[in-house]
């Protein structure tokens, strides 16, 4: 998940100030974690209190509360200080940005054997979802996610059943089969490069108009830094659509060093404890490069 906190981080400054250029500085002093990253976090540790319904809605609140002017949404703000615990119908492209932690958690080793994605996995992302954003266009958008972070997971960490080989040095051909997989379930046209987006694109917050184009900046990108420069030279909502293509260019492709020591130091330490938190909840046995840790591992 670390990784849609470092796409968060890298597209926070353009927000309000689009561009449409791969050409600008990383991390400068005016980079910070927004929404993105708190939420983020906030699901994370509602998945390490149990990932139930309510453990998502005390963890969306308790940080919402604890960070509350990072650039929420009216209604998504309004919910976080009341007391209802309803969801608010959002179609919004918050349940993408999100998602991430859940796609982790998935079983690769589920999908080689049966050929299926991981109900349990995926009914833990539909959940975190829809306790706030249960419009179908907002769980759609956050589900897309999900499974793009899972198959690129499964595709680059070379996992393969007994019927097929491995594809992990045949990236190409992994990102066709992500990018068929989420037209075919999904509907989503990523058929467009972003050559012909870019021009036109403005920013949309919801996950029918950014959510695709997000995926689309991963499955044309060539390395985690390289989906990054395409997310924001989209000059549209920089720091959720570099949070979404970096949240799967991550398990395609895992963090550079120098790029995660850096982002970090941006990231508060009530969420760099989520981050360390996490990282003794989660080991990832198949793919021991792809997750973050505050000292990189050891060979």
């Amino acid at each position: 998940m670390f990784g849609a906190i470092v796409g968060d981080i890298v597209g926070s400054r353009f927000e309000h100030s689009p561009i449409k250029s791969k050409d600008f500085a990383l991390f400068t002093d005016e980079c910070r974690c927004t929404d993105d990253s708190v939420m983020t976090c906030a699901i994370a540790e509602g998945i390490m209190n149990g990932g139930d319904d309510d453990d998502f809605i005390d963890a969306l609140k308790k940080y919402g509360r604890m960070f509350p002017s990072v650039g929420y949404g009216a209604r998504f703000m309004r919910w976080v200080f009341s007391d209802s615990r309803k969801p608010i119908g959002s179609f919004g492209n918050g349940s993408a940005m999100r998602v991430s932690p859940c796609a982790w958690v998935m079983d690769c080793g589920f999908l080689a054997r049966t050929g299926f994605l991981p109900i349990v996995g995926r009914e833990l992302a539909e959940r975190s979802i829809k306790v706030t954003h249960d419009d179908e266009r907002g769980v759609k958008g956050g589900m897309a996610v999900a499974d793009s972070i899972f198959l690129a997971r499964y595709y680059f960490g070379g996992c393969h059943d007994e019927w097929t080989h491995s594809i992990a040095d045949n990236p190409r051909e992994c990102k066709r089969r992500i990018q068929d997989f989420v037209i075919r379930h999904y509907g989503y046209n990523l058929d467009l490069s972003l050559d012909r987006i870019r021009p036109s694109y403005r920013l949309d917050a919801s996950c029918q108009g950014s959510v695709p184009e997000a995926i689309v900046c991963f499955l044309e990108s060539v390395d985690f830094e390289d989906a990054l420069r395409n997310a924001v030279s989209l000059g549209g909502d920089s720091d959720t659509q570099a949070a979404i293509a970096g949240s799967i260019a991550h398990a395609a492709y895992g963090i550079p060093d120098d790029i995660a020591k850096r982002a970090l130091e941006f990231v508060p330490s009530p969420l760099r404890d989520v981050l360390e938190r996490w990282n003794d909840y989660y080991h990832p046995y198949d793919n021991p490069h792809l997750f973050f840790e505050h000292h990189p591992r050891k060979e």
